[in-house]
């Protein structure tokens, strides 16, 4: 891996939606709407800070790649201590690119991270309890965040190409929704780090599925048909219309400015790496 400095971190140009701070040496990108809301902790991980090794340098936060768990462990402690949040009140998605929602309980906290999980097959958490940090794990895929500043609720999702068009977003809010009374013109929202337009190509059959699924006017900004018959895929305007369809506000919602394969040497890759890398996360709690 390059090495990257807190110093090169801060000299990143282009950063609107989101900012990096520095805690105890370890980088943290949070986005601007969400720190202005007194009651609530978030952030998203970079490689930089960590204790792992080869491909996995050096915040790796997965446990699903081949990195030692106790490495991982450690980096979980190093960017919890950054985030003000420790691993035992955190709990961790077991993610397998379904849009199934789950409603996290204090009694749930350290699951996925020091104990085993009570569930299986998630890729979105909702929670209303103080103090319970909900994670979600990336390495390219698109983080999406809710909060309900009226009722006090958030909800975290991981939506890949496979979720993005099965619309984990709706079900996130129609969860939020059922269990905490939230309606959509509350939510704040954010799209995480995330790969971009220009780095993501896919097959037809995928650019298919989006094409029967958003307007022809949407698609204009989603997909871009290539001379070698594959597409280049938005994920990031295709969530926007997710969120846009749910009803809620355009100015609810903080669009992304970092590019995970673009910026690979700094942050995980599936893509960029071609599948030699560790993991990002995404954290989000009430903290009071």
């Amino acid at each position: 891996m390059e090495r990257w400095n807190t110093g090169d971190i801060r000299k990143i140009k282009g950063v609107d939606t989101t900012e990096i701070v520095i805690r105890e040496g370890v980088p943290v990108i949070q986005y601007k709407s969400l720190n202005q809301i007194k009651w609530l902790k978030n952030g998203f991980s970079t490689r930089i800070g960590g204790v792992s090794e080869g491909i996995y340098e050096a915040m790796n936060l997965s446990f699903t790649v081949g990195d030692s768990e106790n490495a991982v462990r450690k980096n979980f402690d190093i960017f919890g201590r950054a985030l003000g949040i420790s691993p035992k009140d955190m709990v961790y998605s077991h993610q397998t690119h379904t849009t199934n929602v789950l409603r996290i309980h204090s009694v749930q906290k350290g699951m996925g991270i020091l104990k085993e999980r009570d569930f299986s097959d998630i890729d979105g958490l909702v929670t209303n309890e103080p103090g319970v940090c909900l994670v979600t794990s990336y390495a390219d895929c698109v983080p999406l965040y809710f909060v309900d500043v009226k009722n006090k609720a958030i909800g975290l999702s991981h939506s890949g190409w496979r979720g993005t068009v099965g619309n984990i977003c709706r079900n996130t809010v129609n969860t939020m929704k059922e269990e905490f009374g939230s309606e959509p013109k509350d939510l704040i929202t954010c799209i995480g780090p995330s790969i971009c337009m220009d780095c993501y190509e896919v097959s037809s059959d995928v650019a298919e599925q989006f094409e029967n699924n958003y307007t022809a006017k949407q698609l204009e900004q989603i997909l871009m048909k290539k001379d070698n018959g594959k597409y280049q895929l938005n994920l990031h305007m295709a969530n926007y219309y997710n969120m846009v369809n749910c009803g809620i506000p355009e100015e609810n919602i903080s669009i992304p400015d970092l590019c995970t394969c673009c910026n690979r040497t700094w942050l995980h890759s599936h893509r960029g790496s071609s599948g030699k890398r560790g993991g990002l996360c995404a954290f989000l709690e009430i903290s009071c």
